[in-house]
């Protein structure tokens, strides 16, 4: 019986290291890792050791066999990958064993290298993988520091509530808080003396700015952006729990990327399914006595090239109450003519329906409309949203709703005394090296703009950490106060 990669698949690669016959692919060497919403296993090849299910850090694998209600899929999903593939002509010894990759070994450190004393400001999957980097694999003393009172960055407030086996993440991670060669500062802003204080600096800030959507009524009372909602229910401290309300029976989210899904998602769920979860106490009483019936996904594309990954879709079609806004006949061919495979065909046997955007939604339980093809055009109501008037294949409508969520994309805020790109919404960097301010360093989505899910964040974190090494031997790094850590640890 083979096992098989599930939703919750963080893409970070540990199960490909451990594989004993390189079976999960794509692995970080080959030209589509990063770019697959999972990574995945194949079936003809795997052996059945477990291997790998014991070392993810987000409990993503499984038995195929085993798999049941919605995660029943995955074993098909994976599968699927490999279908066309000459996955034999790889072989070297037998059909179950692979070609590994030649040895590389792209750091080399001196023997006698110096203990570096670094800083790292954020405690996100950014910020964390350069920890586990610098204390795994080099000397180094750290000092991680996070503005917030507690740690976790996008895996504590980012993840939604009903996702605890992505959250688990988070576990893996914070094992390094009580590591020797480690310091945790939290509710510390970082200031200009923590350079002067450190041999390096990486900066690891996310990106937590929403995108502006340029059109009128974008600032009324009732328009949010997706991260008041999410850190709304996840509890964030910069968040109140009267920040979202919920007296509106129909909630328009304009965006379809995995954050949209997780709003619909959380709005239009059972609040008795949410109790046992990580949900913040405030934000679940709210949603019981809430009168949201209606979550409407606007996508500016079609189902062919919607931003969501199919594990989201699969986890809100799972429940049954996803509907497709049947106004436009170009959804349906291009759902029902497309390859096994392609994401348009994701949406077969989704119910689908001409909605009533004049009208409020239909009494009886929750549902989430996605409409494609559909751009907002202006946040309509005097005082507060009243509705969006929004662009589609049945001409200019008006859809009745009490609150708009921005759910646009982010981008990255200004870091003090750190160069910013106003168009990406970056720091400008080269692998991670911030021009003209030596031992200052990004990673992260403050480094690459917002792209990528959480094991994206480990290559980028090796890059960076790599670039510091790289200069810390050729000894460009500033001259800093040495000791002046190594004090902050008792060992100066």
């Amino acid at each position: 019986m083979a096992f098989a990669i599930t939703q919750t698949c963080c893409t970070d690669a540990t199960c490909v290291s451990v594989c004993p016959v390189n079976c999960i692919h794509p692995t970080p060497d080959e030209p589509d890792f990063g770019r697959t919403d999972l990574l995945y296993i194949d079936p003809d090849t795997c052996i059945d050791c477990g291997a790998c299910a014991d070392a993810c850090p987000v409990d993503a694998i499984f038995p195929a066999g085993e798999l049941t209600g919605p995660l029943r899929a995955y074993e098909e999903i994976n599968a699927e990958y490999y279908a066309g593939r000459d996955v034999l002509a790889q072989a070297t010894v037998a059909p179950n064993f692979h070609r590994w990759s030649p040895p590389s070994f792209g750091r080399v450190l001196p023997s006698d290298f110096a203990p570096l004393d670094v800083a790292v400001v954020g405690t996100g999957p950014a910020g964390m993988y350069a920890v586990e980097d610098l204390l795994l694999h080099t000397n180094a003393r750290v000092t991680l520091v996070d503005r917030l009172p507690v740690a976790g960055g996008l895996i504590r407030f980012g993840v939604a509530p009903d996702h605890p086996s992505t959250k688990k993440i988070g576990e893996t991670f914070a094992r390094f808080h009580d590591h020797p060669r480690l310091r945790l500062r939290l509710g510390v802003s970082a200031g200009p003396g923590l350079a002067a204080r450190h041999d390096a600096v990486i900066y690891a800030v996310g990106a937590t700015q929403p995108r502006r959507l340029g059109v009128p009524g974008e600032d009324l009372p009732g328009s949010l952006p997706a991260a008041t909602v999410v850190g709304w229910y996840n509890g964030h401290p910069d968040v109140g729990p009267d920040a979202v309300d919920l007296s509106a029976d129909r909630v328009v989210v304009v965006g379809t990327g995995n954050v949209a899904l997780d709003i619909a998602r959380i709005l239009t769920a059972e609040p008795a399914a949410l109790a046992g979860t990580s949900i913040a106490p405030e934000a679940l009483t709210r949603l019981r006595s809430g009168k949201v019936r209606e979550v409407v996904l606007l996508a500016r594309r079609g189902p062919e090239t919607a931003a969501y990954t199919r594990p989201e879709l699969l986890a809100l079609a799972a429940r049954g109450d996803l509907v497709l806004d049947a106004h436009d006949p170009r959804i349906a061919a291009a759902i029902d003519s497309a390859a096994a495979g392609e994401k348009a065909a994701w949406l077969r046997g989704v119910l689908r329906e001409k909605v009533d955007w004049s009208a409020p939604p239909p009494d009886g339980r929750r549902r989430v409309v996605l409409r494609f093809h559909s751009t907002p055009l202006a946040f309509t109501g005097d005082a507060e949203v009243r509705g969006v008037r929004a662009s589609g294949p049945d001409g200019e409508v008006e859809i009745v709703a009490g609150r708009v969520v921005r759910a646009a994309g982010f981008r990255g805020a200004p870091v003090p005394g750190l160069p910013f790109d106003e168009e990406t919404g970056t720091v400008p960097n080269a692998a991670g090296r911030v021009p003209g301010l030596p031992g200052v360093y990004v990673a992260g989505w403050i480094k690459r703009g917002p792209s990528g899910g959480i094991g994206a964040n480990k290559a980028c974190a090796r890059e960076t950490v790599g670039t510091l090494l790289e200069d810390a031997v050729a000894g460009r790094l500033p001259v800093r106060r040495r000791g002046a850590a190594a004090r902050l640890f008792g060992r100066g």
